[in-house]
């Protein structure tokens, strides 16, 4: 014999389906599924009726089912390296988060993975095998980094942010921000203020990236008809080195400004600059590189060139879409141009 439900309690409710929302709409279950999956494939007032009637009726998409039939798993897998000790640079924190909101907004979400020097693509192997991951972003582009010949190899889809510095055939697609373009803002913009003895504080010579950075300066100083002769010093990127290669041109070269490849080293100027009693902007003009949280908290305020991470996210993204969809890429190389952020050091 049948029981009548208690008081007060409540039949489950079943969830909206697929079918539901084409009912309502009036239009086809393939027309919703594009209206979840490919928006792009749709009329615009097409698509606001179907969004519309999804939001009305509560509906949720089983991503899980859908994984299932189509074998992705939605994930884009990134190799996360902790920031190096004794530097300020936390630049790939924001850019995990930009990456993060940039993945949302397009369905996919990000595996983060360790690190592994002594063997770097390990990780990745694994992740492939086990078909964990939908494809790759690959952030270490760095001379001899195997990572991005290995998995062209593979045949994995993935995007780096930075260019291949060291392959010149290299086919891969990537997204990185001009470095040059950046201290070239920076040396301009200190030359506006009336400095011809601008130094630089870079990192070694067999880093391209800071090559790269250091031939915006040099480029710029030359334009303006500025010697660059014992101005220039390249050190590791810890604060320390700043600091001691900023003393040893204080005392050599009598630089009225400084430039550096990162805002570690411009920290280690300033710390220079505090010792020997100097103000920051006053008596000698600091720039750094990255426009970190130190650059923006620091007590006097430290000028900063400032990587558009959050655009280089969504132009990832954007591109590694198209890749999953074996959609043609436009370029092979985005370069995106970095911002200036003036404060007092300048």
């Amino acid at each position: 014999m049948a029981r009548e439900p208690r008081s007060g309690s409540q039949l489950p409710v079943t969830p909206t389906t697929l079918a539901d929302v084409a009912e309502r709409a009036g239009v086809s279950r393939q027309t919703v599924s594009n209206a979840v999956n490919n928006p792009d494939l749709l009329r615009p007032d097409t698509l606001e009726r179907v969004r519309q009637t999804i939001a009305e009726l509560g509906y949720s998409p089983n991503r899980a089912a859908r994984n299932l039939r189509t074998r992705t798993s939605s994930l884009i897998g990134l190799r996360f390296t902790p920031a190096q000790e004794g530097t300020a640079n936390a630049m790939m924190d924001r850019f995990v988060h930009s990456l993060v909101e940039a993945s949302d907004e397009a369905g996919y979400h990000v595996l983060l993975f360790p690190a592994d020097d002594e063997d770097p693509v390990g990780g990745y192997d694994n992740l492939l095998r086990s078909t964990a991951v939908d494809a790759f972003v690959v952030t270490d582009t760095y001379l001899g980094n195997p990572q991005a010949a290995w998995l062209s190899q593979q045949r994995a889809p993935f995007v780096a942010f930075g260019r291949p510095w060291d392959d010149d055939v290299a086919r891969h697609v990537w997204v990185d921000v001009d470095g040059a373009a950046g201290t070239r803002l920076a040396t301009q913009h200190l030359i506006d203020r009336g400095h011809t003895r601008i130094a630089w504080i870079g990192w070694r010579k067999d880093s391209p990236i800071g090559e790269d950075r250091r031939s915006g300066w040099l480029t710029t100083m030359h334009a303006n008809g500025l010697s660059t002769t014992g101005l220039a010093s390249r050190v590791e990127d810890v604060v320390h080195s700043g600091a001691e290669a900023a003393a040893v041109l204080l005392d050599e070269s009598t630089p009225t400004a400084f430039v550096c490849a990162s805002d570690t080293l411009a920290m280690g100027v300033l710390h220079t600059l505090w010792i020997r009693q100097l103000a920051p902007g006053r008596d000698i003009a600091v720039v750094g590189f990255d426009d970190s949280q130190v650059a923006q908290v620091f007590p006097v305020g430290l000028t900063s060139v400032r990587q558009p991470l959050e655009d280089v996210a969504v132009e990832i993204v954007r591109t590694l879409r198209l890749l999953l969809s074996h959609q043609p890429v436009e370029a092979r190389g985005v370069l995106l141009e970095p911002t200036l952020v003036i404060r007092e050091s300048s």
